[in-house]
């Protein structure tokens, strides 16, 4: 089916066949008998293995990765497609914008996307009233935070407070956006120092509301090893749940895609599968460092089954998708699913 709607798609600038996916699903949303339709197409429960991590029990292996539906306009159509988790957002405490358009371009040659996006978003408040009405529980709901783009780096922790508090009642997990290229100076938090004021913070804005819930800390696939390591040793210390294992990257080397083009489309995060090898090494040795002691997401250029059952023989407990559902369609879900039952 995907197949005949994406020519269509790919003739339309990358955000607007974005926006106008996300419109046709909310309406889906909106009509159960067209939700019910879905579900009888996609089999959400089939090739399910559920697994229990971070104290979760997810349905199924397979999630969302954060940055589809930032507004979290609609987790039931996730739940609907066959995901076990679907990550929202990211989400800061406040409404904005983003970056100036265009911002989001296909690299057909290299099945990668570049993005420049610089979380867009309604805010936590809109995204939490969402998620306080959707209607499927039959699957684990993450929240990606960030700070807003005018806060100041010495104040960020104050943004992620603001996120978790807003979001605390309707999330099973928080994932904290330290890695994003696209907002001035967010990497930089990343560094020891920062980030365990935020961190900090976080833990300890979820210990005053009474809901304790897993926290993950999303890297960047341009660290060093060492600084790796060191991200890996604060969450241990602090008692975070995990790492979410990558964001986008700002590397171009390797690609087939003409280098005039990658000039002329400029910065951004380029996410697909040229990401998959850097990646899944990092999978590979936050495992090394951490054995059991923290759980991990891979994110980060899985566009085939095959991309998934390297992730988790590398070390990861979760996969998430996002340019491999542009890339290949929804029923990337399924084939990821049903692979990963059959090589556990």
């Amino acid at each position: 089916m995907y197949s005949l709607v994406r020519p269509l798609l790919f003739s339309l600038d990358a955000e607007t066949a974005h926006e106008l996916t996300l419109g046709l699903l909310k309406t889906i949303q909106k009509r159960p008998f067209v939700l019910k339709l879905i579900k009888s197409i996609y089999r959400p429960g089939q090739w399910n293995d559920p697994v229990e991590v971070a104290g979760l029990r997810f349905p199924n292996r397979v999630g969302l990765a954060a940055g589809l539906d930032k507004n979290a306009l609609v987790p039931d159509v996730w739940a609907a497609l066959g995901f076990g988790f679907a990550e929202l957002g990211t989400v800061t405490p406040l409404p904005q914008p983003g970056n100036p358009r265009p911002r989001l371009f296909r690299l057909p040659q290299d099945k990668a996307l570049i993005n420049r996006m610089g979380f867009n978003n309604r805010g936590a408040d809109v995204a939490a009233e969402r998620l306080r009405q959707r209607r499927s529980r039959d699957m684990i709901l993450g929240a990606n935070v960030g700070k807003n783009k005018d806060t100041p780096p010495q104040r960020a922790a104050q943004d992620y407070g603001r996120g978790v508090r807003a979001l605390a009642d309707v999330a099973d997990y928080f994932t904290v956006n330290v890695s994003s290229p696209n907002t001035p100076g967010l990497r930089s938090l990343q560094q020891r120092d920062a980030l365990v004021d935020i961190l900090k913070t976080v833990l300890e804005t979820l210990q005053e509301l009474g809901m304790p819930k897993p926290v993950f800390v999303k890297l960047a696939p341009d660290l060093s090893d060492t600084a790796v390591d060191e991200v890996t040793d604060v969450c241990m210390e602090l008692g975070c749940a995990g790492l979410v294992a990558t964001n986008t990257t700002l590397d171009r080397s390797g690609l087939r895609t003409p280098a005039d083009l990658l000039a002329r489309i400029g910065e951004g995060g380029l996410s697909g599968a040229p990401l998959h090898a850097r990646s899944t090494a990092i999978v590979e040795r936050i495992r090394h460092r951490a054995d059991r002691r923290l759980a991990i997401i891979a994110s980060g250029g899985i566009l085939t089954p095959r991309h998934a059952i390297d992730k988790i023989r590398a070390g990861a407990d979760l996969v998430q998708l996002y340019t491999g559902l542009i890339y290949q369609g929804p029923a990337l879900i399924a084939a990821v699913k049903k692979a990963l039952r059959d090589a556990a």
